[in-house]
């Protein structure tokens, strides 16, 4: 289990999808961000002033179960969310368990019932100005946001948010990487902890 963690921006995506080019078939991926609670009941408007920057906007009971699920080697459906109204599908995406497991999202590490299941945490990270620029362009072209709302949902929520509960994670980090660094070399740290662990437990390195 590995979790990978920073704030939003940092590179995070760029890394995980870095490592399943790497493992291929060996690595499955559970994201943080397809963990919201479902907002069904609540009209647009009172959506658009959730704080989803909060850890309360996640339902972390669920990772916690999936994450279980998986490690006893069965498969997870992970509900699908819509980021642009803020609510559940209906849908699930079936995810399997593979020999390694990496959980991706901004408060991975905030939450002791992950981080005891976890086997190797990362974390990186990314000056405000390089994550600002990255989220505009993650949100207007993915998530049907218009930048004026990104770029104030950054400075109300996200800033204020990532300094009271995401950068505090770094303490429990094994790594800390660059997320403006050279890919490859991340993505050889990480893999050499992976062998480390497997030797430690006795798999296969």
């Amino acid at each position: 289990m590995v979790g990978v963690v920073g704030g939003s921006g940092a590179g995070k995506t760029t890394l995980v999808r870095g490592l399943v080019d790497r493992l291929g078939s060996d690595a499955s991926v559970l994201w943080f961000d397809e963990y919201y609670h479902d907002l069904v009941h609540l009209d647009p408007a009172e959506r658009a002033v959730v704080n989803f920057d909060h850890p309360d906007s996640l339902d972390v009971d669920l990772l916690v179960a999936h994450l279980t699920t998986l490690l006893a080697g069965r498969p997870a459906e992970v509900p699908v969310y819509d980021f642009s109204t803020h609510t559940r599908t209906g849908g699930t995406r079936r995810v399997e368990p593979g020999p390694v497991v990496v959980v991706d999202g901004i408060l991975v590490l905030a939450f002791p019932a992950i981080r005891e299941r976890l086997d190797v945490s990362v974390f990186v990270e990314a000056p405000a100005e390089v994550r600002l620029t990255r989220r505009l362009d993650r949100d207007v072209r993915e998530r049907g946001r218009t930048p004026e709302s990104v770029r104030a949902q950054f400075a109300a929520t996200v800033t204020p948010m990532h300094e009271a509960f995401v950068s505090p994670c770094r303490a429990f980090a094994d790594l800390v990487l660059d997320g403006q660094g050279d890919l490859s070399e991340n993505l050889d740290l990480i893999l050499d902890r992976l062998a480390d662990v497997a030797v430690t437990s006795g798999g296969p390195a």
